[in-house]
């Protein structure tokens, strides 16, 4: 499962959705479901706006974290 810490980044740089909006060109909506993880999909041309506007980099946004921990991996083929 990859999670989405934008929220974690714009505290960091004590930066409000409207000031990331704005500097992005998103719409608040659009900003606002990626912020909140409800995104299937994210354009790297976003993701590089994103990180240019949070001067960070892709892996600081993006997290990824293990389904089920306990889930036995399907032997390789």
């Amino acid at each position: 499962m990859i999670i989405i810490n934008v929220d974690v980044m714009l505290a960091k740089r004590k930066m409000s959705v409207t000031e990331l909006t704005e500097r992005v060109g998103l719409t608040m909506a659009n900003i606002s479901l990626i912020k909140n993880g409800k995104v299937k999909a994210i354009k790297l041309a976003t993701l590089d706006k994103i990180c240019e506007a949070l001067d960070c980099q892709p892996g600081d946004i993006l997290e990824h974290r293990a389904d089920n921990p306990f889930k036995k991996k399907k032997p390789d083929a």
